[in-house]
């Protein structure tokens, strides 16, 4: 009787912890193969046949469709550079350089993955409108007020997610590390209330 309690009391715990780390890594998109540069992540691999388990099954579970590589890649930051969560309620910088790209868009999502409601209808910016300094760079400015050059409003959300989509590019199919691609910086300039 006692072995088998013992093996019905194992059982129970390797279930509940094999389907709670697959919960984990559906969930926060843990898959394998995954390209950081910076504050950014992307999962290069997730858009061919190549793609691991896990990847496909966050792809099943959110409905969204990854882009194919040879199409891009979707690189996404939910902290800026320092590790703080990206939150709605405070003013955030993306600034510098991409890499290069045939055409890349910007844009903000919600935590569920909805595009953030907001009363001017901007929801992202792309490669052909986005205001530039003479050298090159941008900065884009993401906070809830209006802000004067490139403003992406947040709506005051608490947290959020940026997509940094690049098309028509080589990076993800031969970058190796992170040092050898520019990528847009993202700090967090200033957080009402939350100052120390």
């Amino acid at each position: 009787m006692r072995l088998l309690l013992g093996t019905l009391f194992a059982f129970i715990v390797a279930a509940l912890v094999g389907l709670g780390t697959t919960y984990f890594a559906l969930s926060r998109g843990a898959a394998f193969g995954a390209l950081t540069i910076g504050s950014w992540t992307a999962w290069p691999k997730s858009g061919t046949e190549d793609a691991d388990p896990y990847a496909r099954a966050t792809i099943a579970r959110t409905g969204q469709l990854p882009m194919a590589l040879g199409d891009g890649v979707s690189f996404s930051a939910l902290t800026d550079d320092k590790g703080k969560i990206l939150d709605g309620r405070c003013t955030v910088a993306v600034s510098g350089v991409t890499p290069a790209a045939r055409f890349w868009t910007l844009t903000l999502y919600n935590a569920g993955g909805e595009l953030v409601a907001n009363s001017v209808g901007r929801y992202g910016f792309t490669s052909e409108e986005i205001a530039r300094k003479a050298d090159g760079t941008f900065e884009v400015t993401v906070a809830p007020r209006a802000s004067p050059g490139n403003w992406l409003p947040t709506g005051g959300i608490e947290h959020y997610e940026l997509l940094l989509r690049l098309y028509d590019t080589a990076v993800g199919v031969a970058t190796k590390a992170g040092r050898e691609v520019p990528m847009p910086g993202v700090l967090t300039k200033s957080c009402p209330g939350k100052e120390k």
